[in-house]
């Protein structure tokens, strides 16, 4: 594992990347709404990120090969992942899939500037929505804030992974195994991998310079998961919902700094 610990001044980068990604959410979030279709948030999305001078990275990606021995996969064909109900990660926008009043979205915003990269997700509400979904929702953002507050210089990613896995479990949810966080730079992905659950006091020694994205997929019933035919859209086994938030950080000699904020 060769994990790249960044300077002050690529962090100044990264930030700045993950500050687009941050504002591209607060322009999307008027339009998640019944009848919607998510081509048409797909191309909201994009529009913006080029308009600031970005690159929409995950348009086109398929190096997955390259990355934990993952098998090769078609390129990517939208701007964000966007994943409805079920569907744990990877979502593919279509103009056949509009959003309905009680769905829950999460979507996963990657964008490239000046070279550096901004990588977050969030988890909408559509309309008004079930007390059940309502509370996966935030258990699994408390999932990604408790991982944050973990992420301290000379604890170990096993810390981050096991406060994931014991919050979620309380609550009756698992977190998903096969897939986590990444360190990120120049690269969508680099190393380390950060599973979202693990034993405290395990893994590599986090440090000071390392940046990474904490990103836990929280279910509501089993932690195994199915890949559509597409090779792309993850759902749980189950077809149970499931709940994701993401954030990019970047590690200090105090409290970690969340990069994808505004």
């Amino acid at each position: 594992m060769a994990v790249m610990l960044k300077s002050r001044q690529e962090i100044a980068k990264l930030r700045e990347a993950g500050r687009l990604v941050a504002q591209t959410f607060e322009v999307m979030r008027p339009y998640v709404k019944p009848g919607v279709t998510t081509l048409e948030l797909d191309k909201i999305a994009e529009d913006y990120i080029r308009s600031k001078g970005a690159i929409p990275i995950y348009k086109g990606y398929g190096a997955r090969a390259a990355f934990r021995g993952m098998p090769a996969v078609p390129p990517f064909p939208g701007t964000i992942c966007i994943s409805i109900n079920e569907v744990v990660c990877h979502g593919i926008p279509s103009e056949k899939i509009k959003l309905k009043e009680g769905d829950i979205v999460g979507v996963d915003i990657g964008v490239l500037l000046d070279g550096w990269v901004g990588d977050s997700c969030v988890t909408y509400a559509v309309g008004e929505i079930s007390p059940e979904a309502k509370k996966l929702m935030e258990v699994a953002k408390r999932c990604t804030e408790l991982g944050i507050e973990e992420a301290l210089a000379n604890k170990r990613l096993g810390d981050i992974g096991a406060v994931i896995q014991e919050y979620a479990e309380a609550h009756g949810y698992s977190s998903v195994r096969e897939l986590g966080g990444h360190g990120v730079g120049r690269s969508l992905h680099e190393d380390p991998h950060v599973s979202h659950f693990g034993k405290r006091g395990t893994g590599l020694r986090i440090r000071p310079g390392m940046v990474f994205t904490i990103e836990p997929m929280i279910n509501q019933g089993t932690a195994q998961t199915r890949t559509l035919s597409d090779q792309w859209t993850v759902c749980t086994a189950d077809n149970k919902l499931s709940a994701q938030f993401e954030h990019t950080i970047a590690i200090t000699t105090g409290e970690p700094e969340i990069l994808t904020v505004v």
